[in-house]
């Protein structure tokens, strides 16, 4: 079963597979790629043969180094329909893999950013290797850390999810499995041996999500030392509170290491969605996974407007790659209440569908 040649959805004996197929772009994922993933979902989710699903980047670069974010921001100018349908497939997707109840396998081999975290991270066996490299690096391109960042980010330890939030800062596969954001390591090199190993498995031997761990240990191995931990503290105390300009002004005063090379990652981003994504992981952390998503897509709908500083991001990294965005406002004291409210406001089309029939 195929969609295209962008993913390609297969069975394996007991294993339902999903190849996400663009590896000269990095496997970024289309509106077609979405579907066909939620689709294959939802088969397989009603077939009892179906033992566990497999997830995987094609190429050895990457996993899902994000969305395919210039053709959304060619359809938020032009306001086509595209610019509504992809979020409303995309985070009913997120949601999908969140309530999957069967053992979903995201092997991490490679670059994972923004939609490649969203394809992966709620799932219930996230597995990282020495190549894996994540980030959510959407206010750099003026947008906010969505596919439920909202969810997954404000439930790190302490402030580390706002600091990955809101600076972009990428880790490595020890820092994951350190705050949460996956299961288990192993080397790239048993990719095919580890996944033969599930296709062959004994699965009356027990619940399928304890064979598949069981596997899983027999090939997992030490990741290292993860360097996101020795800064906790730090973090904890700059990047606490509500009031984005007050972390600035911390950064700014701070004297240390980790202060400067944070301060150094927020500078360039907008202004404009550095504070909304703020307020978006601290009412992220007192929402539930639906409220989360329903959240996320009123701020999606309104940074797609035409003039919205997105559209500005995608040129100036992605288009024109000046590296040198005009953020409207540039300042964060220019940034008025009243446009961060209107952020979370529902669209006049109406909110996020999260149960489709």
């Amino acid at each position: 079963m195929t969609d295209g040649d962008t993913v390609i959805l297969t069975r394996r004996g007991p294993i339902g597979h999903i190849l996400l197929n663009r590896p000269k772009a990095l496997n970024a994922i289309t509106f077609e790629m979405v579907t066909g993933v939620a689709d294959a979902l939802a088969e397989w989710a009603g077939d009892d043969s179906v033992r566990a699903v497999i997830i995987e980047g094609a190429g050895d670069r990457a996993f899902c180094a994000g969305g395919d974010v210039i053709a959304v921001s060619h359809a938020g100018q032009e306001q086509s329909p595209l610019c509504r349908d992809f979020f409303q497939a995309e985070y009913r997707l997120n949601r999908a893999i969140h309530l999957f109840d069967k053992p979903y396998i995201a092997f991490l081999d490679g670059i994972t950013m923004g939609g490649g975290v969203g394809l992966s991270v709620h799932g219930n066996h996230r597995i990282v290797t020495e190549k894996t490299l994540f980030a959510m690096p959407e206010t750099g391109i003026g947008l906010f850390p969505d596919v439920g960042g909202s969810h997954f980010l404000s439930r790190c330890p302490g402030e580390i999810g706002t600091y990955l939030g809101l600076t972009g800062a990428r880790l490595g596969p020890a820092d994951m499995l350190a705050i949460g954001l996956a299961d288990s390591h192993m080397p790239s090199a048993s990719r095919d041996a580890y996944f033969a190993a599930l296709e062959n498995a004994d699965w009356g031997g027990g619940s399928a999500d304890e064979i598949v761990s069981a596997i899983t240990q027999d090939f997992a191995t030490p990741a290292g030392d993860a360097a996101i931990t020795g800064i906790r503290d730090e973090l904890d105390r700059l990047f606490a509170g509500d009031d984005l300009e007050e972390i600035a002004a911390r950064l700014a005063a701070d004297p240390g290491d980790v202060a400067a090379k944070a301060a150094s990652l927020l500078d360039g981003k907008s202004p404009t969605m550095l504070k909304v994504s703020l307020k978006q992981l601290r009412l992220g952390a007192m929402q539930d996974f639906d409220a989360n998503m329903l959240m996320e897509y009123r701020i999606v709908r309104r940074a797609l407007q035409p003039g919205a500083d997105f559209h500005e991001g995608v040129r100036a990294l992605l288009i024109d790659k000046d590296k040198a965005p005009k953020w409207n406002p540039a300042r964060l004291s220019d940034v008025e209440d009243a446009d961060i409210h209107s952020y979370f406001e529902a669209p006049p089309e109406g909110d996020l569908v999260l149960d489709q029939k």
